[in-house]
């Protein structure tokens, strides 16, 4: 019997674990926040692992001698231990693509509610019938406005799209890995020095990897350069942004508004988490990592993710479609798209 192990069972995959079930698979289904030892134990007689956030180290690899594959059903690999699963010859895949404009739609509204000043104003009225015209509810244009995207990916483009041809935005863009011709085709002014980028603009969103040279790279510093009136929009990982100091620039109301749909630490909490502070501000939308979640970006995930599974169990090279370079040093198992 072929076993295959699903972590984050929170994340409902219907279409996936019926289409695993109707080739025959053995299919565990494992919670959000499973220790290492109980995965460890869960996966021992595995030959298909597909994770969204649990972290894949290196024991976990270590303890599933028949593991064919791992399956991020998602985007962001940073969670595994891809040395060690190269070093074991077990190729790792993630579905880059299924929600590119899906999470730009998710940025671009967090960017329009937080310009138009909906959280205080839906607050207020539903506290109190109405509200009158008065400085306190006074919004921003986005058009004529600078949005600065750090990272110019699939997903900063698209965004780039949705402000600048939509909504007539300037658009600038740090991305030490594009040159300027190709944004410029996106309708990306690029920016050289990231400092630079985040004072000239009105609204910053954030679309690049978490890795090393990125983690915490938006940080106190960073944070000063903006202005005061800036909106701040993370929709990527909450790691690539120093938390403590965007919870202190926001409490010294160094910001005008700011849009965070991941945190280093999840699940957010109202008490006891680092973030904990930002629940009490009315210019900040604090999402519960649900850009992604749409029925159309539901559909592709769980249709790619299927089709990876199946590429693993009949022995086929998996195909890999990220320009990810972790994922673009594989050898074994794996065909680039």
């Amino acid at each position: 019997m072929v076993k295959a192990v699903r972590t984050d069972g929170e994340l409902e995959c219907p279409a996936v674990d019926a289409g695993l079930r109707a080739h025959g698979v053995e299919l565990a289904i494992l919670p959000e926040g499973i220790s290492e030892g109980d995965l460890c134990a869960a996966i021992a007689d595995a030959d298909l692992l597909l994770m969204c956030y649990t972290p894949i180290t290196a024991r976990v690899i270590e303890a599933a001698p028949r593991l064919k594959g791992i399956v991020k059903y998602g985007v962001g690999i940073d969670a595994i231990d891809i040395p060690a699963a190269m070093a074991r010859g077990i190729p790792v895949v993630n579905i880059p693509d299924y929600a590119e404009e899906t999470v730009a739609e998710a940025a671009f509204a967090l960017m329009i509610a937080l310009a138009r000043r909906l959280p205080a104003i839906t607050h207020a009225v539903a506290e109190q019938g109405w509200v009158w015209p008065e400085a306190r509810w006074l919004g921003r244009d986005i058009a004529g406005a600078t949005l600065g995207l750090v990272g110019c990916g699939r997903i900063g483009r698209s965004l780039a799209r949705m402000a600048g041809a939509g909504f007539r935005a300037r658009v600038l863009g740090y991305d030490p890995y594009l040159d300027a011709a190709a944004m410029r085709g996106a309708g990306i002014e690029k920016v050289d020095a990231l400092p630079d980028l985040l004072a000239a603009s009105d609204f910053i969103s954030i679309h690049t990897v978490l890795n090393q040279s990125t983690r915490g790279m938006i940080g106190a510093a960073e944070l000063a350069c903006m202005k005061r009136t800036a909106i701040l929009i993370n929709v990527s990982r909450g790691a690539l942004v120093d938390e403590a100091a965007l919870v202190d620039a926001v409490m010294e109301e160094r910001l005008g508004g700011v849009g965070l749909d991941t945190y280093s630490l999840e699940p957010l909490r109202k008490a006891g988490h680092p973030m904990s502070p930002l629940y009490r501000h009315d210019n900040v939308i604090l999402l519960p990592h649900l850009a992604f979640f749409t029925v159309e970006a539901m559909q592709r995930l769980e249709a790619d993710t299927l089709t990876r599974c199946e590429e693993i169990l009949q022995g086929r090279p998996v195909t890999v479609r990220s320009n990810d370079p972790r994922l673009r040093a594989q050898r074994a198992g794996i065909r680039f798209a």
